[in-house]
């Protein structure tokens, strides 16, 4: 009997490990192949067998260092909240056809409404970014509301092809139950294909390509960082995006550090009404591919930003730095330099022609 129980047990080990890891294999994706590999060979950004920054920097190492894993662990409750994050869980309200609207969900993820359109930029609902379901960085807060719960999207948006940008179950999901094309950097494709994405609903750019969806035009731009979703690098593209309408135009940071390059983005596609810059993860051990705060503040005031919106803070501990650290620190830069931000709480909804008053919600939770 004992020996027929721990067989039992045995076998239903192997078999939780293969649900577990059944979809790791996709999850990893797929290197470009045919005229999506021509087009990476053409791209200009693309030489000596990888895509290149325009500004060489130091990445965040493949194999993190005693030093990088000592500070991760160090005073590890000050990286996440000391309490329950506050969430907004009301589903958006039909846009206007002549506004702007956003609701930021956490991370990078948002929602916004250009004119009567919706787009979904580089979005994200599983539990971690990570291949393996049991593995990675933990959510801080749940989703303010379920996938099912979006209202029809119009454009998906992606910067990169990194697990916490590009999240193969919310992909999957996105294009059974929403006809929205796919707008990513060069390479991307290959991974939206085989994760079952039709290829007629994928557009794929390199910088400075622009495209048409749905009444809006999407420029993919300059941005200042890596890719992959293994050990290998830079066989995809990684960018930042200007969308523009009729009357609004927003501009997208992706995961960029900061770099020369956002003074010519602004002289080329803004001014933006909107920007939406990432202010999280940044550490002196890799101080080229994520912006600090204050590097964020400045990108705004590159481009031609009107209000700026932080995002890529708050939901996955992926940085030495404390919880509310990207925050404060936002706010202070933003005052110094009078500079209008707005710090939604997760699925806040909010108009960006009358942004509510910061007020400062994350450091009750510091």
């Amino acid at each position: 009997m004992k020996r027929t129980i721990q067989g039992a047990l045995a076998a239903g080990a192997v078999v939780a490990a293969g649900l577990l890891l059944r979809d790791v294999p996709a999850s990893l994706g797929r290197r470009p192949s045919g005229e999506r590999a021509e087009r990476v060979l053409r791209s200009p950004q693309f030489h000596d067998g990888a895509f290149r920054n325009s500004e060489p920097g130091a990445t965040v190492p493949s194999a993190p260092s005693l030093k990088i894993i000592r500070s991760m662990v160090a005073e590890r409750e000050t990286r996440r909240p000391s309490g329950p994050v506050p969430l907004v869980t009301a589903a958006p309200s039909r846009p206007e056809r002549t506004g702007l609207d956003v609701v930021w969900y956490g991370h990078s993820t948002v929602l916004a409404e250009i004119e009567g359109r919706r787009v979904l930029l580089d979005p994200i609902w599983s539990e971690r970014p990570s291949p393996v379901r049991f593995l990675g960085p933990r959510r801080l807060h749940p989703t303010p509301v379920p996938l099912s719960a979006l209202p029809p999207i119009d454009a998906v948006v992606i910067s990169h092809d990194h697990y916490d940008h590009l999240d193969m179950p919310t992909v999957r999901v996105l294009s059974r139950t929403h006809s929205a094309s796919f707008l990513v950097p060069l390479g991307i494709g290959a991974h939206l294909e085989r994760w079952g994405v039709p290829p007629s609903r994928i557009v794929e750019l390199d910088w400075e390509e622009e495209a048409q969806v749905a009444g809006l035009r999407f420029t993919a731009t300059a941005a200042r960082h890596f890719s992959g979703r293994t050990l290998r690098r830079n066989d995809t593209l990684w960018g930042s995006w200007a969308i523009a309408g009729d009357r609004h135009r927003v501009f997208y940071g992706g995961d960029s550090g900061y770099f020369d390059g956002f003074a010519g983005i602004g002289a080329a596609h803004g001014p933006f009404d909107l920007t939406l810059m990432p202010i999280g993860a940044y550490s002196d051990n890799w101080p080229d591919v994520h912006m600090t705060p204050e590097q964020a503040v400045a990108a705004h005031l590159d481009v031609g930003g009107g209000l700026l919106l932080p995002v890529h803070w708050a939901t996955f501990n992926l940085a030495p730095h404390s919880w509310a650290e990207p925050a404060d620190r936002l706010w202070r830069e933003a005052k110094a330099r009078d500079v209008e931000i707005v710090v939604p709480r997760p699925g806040e909804p909010l108009n960006v022609s009358a942004p509510p008053p910061v007020d400062g919600w994350w450091q009750t939770l510091a």
